[in-house]
């Protein structure tokens, strides 16, 4: 049985990261703001769509604008506002609903983007989440299958490498895989584990730097020949998660 060891959310898909202690989970629905926006770019393609979710290569995001993965984020829910801070500049407040302080933010993200790399243009709301799968879901990591990954670096790594929404202690490493097709209660809350994630260059970048300074894909196919790190939960039992709340196998 492991513990919940932190809770992370992502506002703004790919730009920044805000810890929580708790939060309250709906069927079928992403940890609350998570993902509830993304970043556009110049040669997106946003057709028509039912539910608002689009693909990921439409948006800004790690894998190709590495600096990305330095942002941090804070938000105010009474203010409606959230900061995003970076080591390499002044940070921003603006309301991500608010037209005006939407290309605020757009013009302050366009020295992120390297040179042939499409321009960030446009904030995108999604109706649940813009998570990477149009099946929305909570993303569970394994502290111990990100440390066996820095072993085979042989440096350590930080799991927010992984964007994970729920981070989990005291397993063995990579008995997450095995949870596939398994219902997990973590509090009052239970998951459908759906599958693994398939992992991009955005977990090259270091979450502090935002500079590639890890081979991670390369370690997983020299270790365990996959390219894939934690799993998709998606919320099947409405409830409340809580950091230190034991996770059971059902």
């Amino acid at each position: 049985m492991g513990t919940l060891a932190q809770i992370w959310r992502h506002p703004i898909k790919a730009h920044g990261r805000e810890a929580m202690v708790n939060a309250r989970l709906e069927i079928g629905r992403a940890l609350p703001l998570d993902r509830l926006w993304a970043v556009a770019h110049e040669k997106a393609k946003l057709d028509a769509s039912k539910d608002g979710w689009h693909r990921c290569p439409n948006f800004s995001r790690g894998a190709s604008v590495p600096m990305l993965q330095g942002l941090e984020c804070r938000v105010d829910q009474v203010s409606q506002t959230m900061t995003l801070t970076h080591p390499k500049k002044p940070g921003i407040t603006f309301n991500p609903d608010d037209a005006q302080d939407q290309m605020r933010l757009i013009d302050w993200l366009q020295d992120f983007t390297p040179e042939g790399r499409p321009k960030p243009v446009k904030i995108i709301k999604a109706h649940n989440a813009m998570t990477d799968s149009q099946t929305v879901s909570l993303s569970l990591m394994n502290l111990a299958s990100n440390q066996a990954i820095g072993e085979v670096l042989g440096q350590g790594i930080s799991p927010l490498r992984w964007r994970g929404n729920m981070l989990i202690a005291g397993l063995d490493a990579w008995e997450e895989r095995s949870w596939i097709g398994k219902t997990v209660r973590i509090g009052s809350a239970e998951f459908f584990i759906r599958r693994e994630i398939t992992r991009c260059r955005m977990t090259e970048a270091n979450p502090e730097t935002g500079l590639r300074d890890a081979d991670t894909l390369g370690a997983l196919k020299r270790g365990w020949g996959i390219q894939e790190m934690g799993v998709h939960a998606v919320v099947t039992k409405a409830g409340e998660i809580t950091v230190d709340d034991k996770v059971e196998v059902l």
